[in-house]
């Protein structure tokens, strides 16, 4: 379930993100001002307050429902919280690495006629998105252990299951901490070695 959560998720905080950023680096004010507010807010909005309140105001107050099975409908609810709250982090990430690309080249794709999207997505993007895969795969490996949240909407998860084991199995809790930290580990840190090793592999060399 950690491994199904953290995927779908990653995916949808990655191109969530990519918008975010290319709205904050946008020369229409309005755009920028959406990206700017919408990142500020959520960004400093406790994610337990935010998987909570994407379950309580969509599926109990708007009657949003995304599956007929309930356990499926919080699952997919809980995938939207965690992409709302980690996108900022991936845009703020691209946003700088946007930021690293010389100005030069964006002048030079304007002066041959290129629009802003052109621009944005065929120069700046693929040059911007390989100098932040290190950070990029920090953010990733924090969403992995963040999804012990989706615990607090009832999502069958991790933590969830860790809580009970402690409850009725007293005797079982030093081995269940260590089980769980385990596969923590597990899952995070060939994440982190194989994106470590394709951010030295894609690094670009100014």
């Amino acid at each position: 379930m950690t491994i199904k959560l953290t995927f779908w998720s990653a995916l949808g905080a990655l191109v969530w993100g990519i918008v975010l950023a290319g709205m904050r680096v946008s020369p229409v004010p309005l755009m920028r001002g959406f990206g700017t507010v919408y990142v500020n807010i959520f960004r400093n909005t406790p994610l337990t307050v935010l998987i909570t309140a994407t379950s309580i105001v969509l599926a109990d107050t708007m009657l949003i429902e995304l599956s007929d099975r309930f356990d499926t409908n919080a699952f997919a609810l809980a995938i939207l919280g965690f992409i709302a709250y980690t996108a900022t982090f991936v845009c703020e990430a691209i946003r700088s690495g946007i930021n690293t690309v010389p100005p030069g080249q964006a002048e030079a794709a304007r002066a041959i006629g290129l629009t802003f999207i052109q621009n944005l997505t065929l120069i700046i993007l693929p040059q911007a998105i390989r100098s932040v895969i290190a950070p990029l795969a920090s953010v990733l490996i924090a969403l992995t252990k963040n999804t012990t949240v989706a615990a607090s909407v009832g999502v069958l998860e991790a933590s969830l299951l860790m809580s009970n084991i402690l409850e009725f199995e007293a005797d079982g809790r030093t081995a269940a901490f260590l089980t769980f930290a385990a596969g923590f580990v597990l899952l995070t840190l060939p994440m982190g070695l194989i994106l470590g090793a394709v951010a030295k592999r894609m690094t670009v060399k100014r």
